[in-house]
């Protein structure tokens, strides 16, 4: 039996044919951390997320949940009502992954005075506005 370690060496994000890669796409696009986050507080359906992640678009929006839910991320439950309810919630595997991008977020967040402070010296060094 292949130890944990030999397991997790067999993908690789940074060789293109692996599949890895795909799901780093997902998670790290625009709408898909910002979805991931958003679903990080608990349950939402799809316009109350819709709202929380302003901007997306309503097709964005689905055709990202559809691909966070195919990589296992997301759950999605339609309720049998009238009119449907359909209620979206991180998987285990998900909130992981959210977890450790509302850390990044976090960090990011309560270090942008620097970030935006670099901008500034970079696009002055430029001649850009």
């Amino acid at each position: 039996m292949e130890s944990t370690q030999e397991i997790d060496l067999a993908y690789d994000v940074f060789a293109k044919a692996c599949p890895s890669r795909g799901t780093l796409e997902h998670i790290t696009g625009r709408w898909g951390g910002l979805t991931l986050g958003a679903l990080h507080d608990g349950s939402l359906r799809f316009n109350e997320l819709r709202r929380r992640v302003d901007g997306v678009s309503e097709k964005m929006l689905s055709q990202t949940l559809q691909a966070l839910e195919r990589d296992g991320l997301v759950h999605r439950e339609a309720q049998p009502t009238n009119p449907p309810r359909v209620d979206y919630e991180l998987t285990p595997l998900g909130r992981g992954v959210a977890e450790r991008l509302i850390g990044l977020i976090q960090f990011l967040e309560g270090r942008m005075d620097e970030v935006l402070e670099a901008r500034l010296r970079y696009d002055e060094t430029r001649g850009a506005r």
